[in-house]
């Protein structure tokens, strides 16, 4: 639910559509499926300079997404790519794991910088004030430090050599 929240207010909408009910064991997310294009192949897919997944590689670093594997691309028939199952983001140790490296030390462009610098403001307010509901404050404030971070270097991170770089498997 948190990831969702990000990516609303981001206007990116890498996160289907996602709201919390009341089930037969208590309150859980629900997300809306997403029909997929079967006819892109996911591996080829993640080494395409296509801007969605731009967009998703800089929210897994905002997100800490320690499971970006290529079977959470949901692309559909409209180009768009939906990423789904983020039950390992948030952490407050550096953890990003992911399939999308293709960007790793590009510099930010001026849209994605404005992206961050409102998410950053968000974070302070309305948003900040959402993820508390969700998460633990110092996953709320890791996430605030990892959006700063991504501003003072104005670049996509790199790999950490302390953390495998790629989840296995990877599809």
């Amino acid at each position: 639910m948190a990831a969702y929240e990000v990516s609303e207010a981001t206007g990116w909408d890498v996160v289907p559509p996602t709201v919390l009910r009341e089930g037969p064991l208590g309150e859980g997310m629900v997300q809306l499926w997403i029909d997929v294009d079967e006819s892109i192949g996911l591996a080829d897919l993640v080494r395409q300079d296509h801007p969605a997944l731009r967009r998703m590689a800089l929210f897994d670093a905002v997100v800490n997404n320690a499971d970006r594997k290529g079977g959470h691309l949901l692309p559909v028939p409209s180009g768009h790519v939906y990423g789904v199952d983020h039950g390992v983001c948030f952490s407050d140790e550096p953890k990003l794991r992911t399939v999308l490296w293709g960007w790793r030390g590009r510099r930010l462009v001026p849209e994605e910088r404005a992206v961050l610098v409102a998410l950053l403001a968000d974070l302070g307010n309305g948003l900040g004030e959402t993820l508390r509901g969700l998460l633990a404050e110092h996953e709320v404030a890791a996430t605030v430090r990892r959006v700063e971070r991504l501003l003072s270097t104005n670049r996509f991170p790199h790999p950490s050599p302390d953390w495998p770089a790629v989840p296995w498997p990877p599809f």
